[in-house]
């Protein structure tokens, strides 16, 4: 189903992949170890940060909120956007409208 969205989805997963390629340990979710993360080139990095933003949108209309390495990417209805926060740290923000 996926977010509510009034702005380009192209526009916006090119900025959600980004966002979630601020998780230094994001690698975690796909339950990879640091070496092997390390070990892929740049671009199936990338490949693999656009294929996670893809999932994230379209699962965070149904569970609001979650974790990414040590990271959390949460959807908030009232203000249409995707927060990605690492702790108490806002790395990013996504607007959907």
């Amino acid at each position: 189903m996926g977010v509510k969205h009034g702005r380009d989805y192209g526009e916006i997963l090119v900025e959600l992949t980004g966002a979630v390629g601020r998780i230094a340990d994001g690698y975690i979710f796909f339950e990879m170890e640091p070496e092997e993360w390390m070990n892929l080139p740049e671009e199936s990095r990338q490949e693999v940060w656009e294929a996670l933003a893809e999932d994230l949108f379209y699962a965070l209309g149904n569970e609001p909120v979650i974790q990414v390495g040590s990271g959390v990417v949460m959807y908030d209805k009232e203000t249409h956007r995707i927060n990605i926060l690492l702790g108490d740290e806002d790395l990013a923000s996504v607007v959907l409208v």
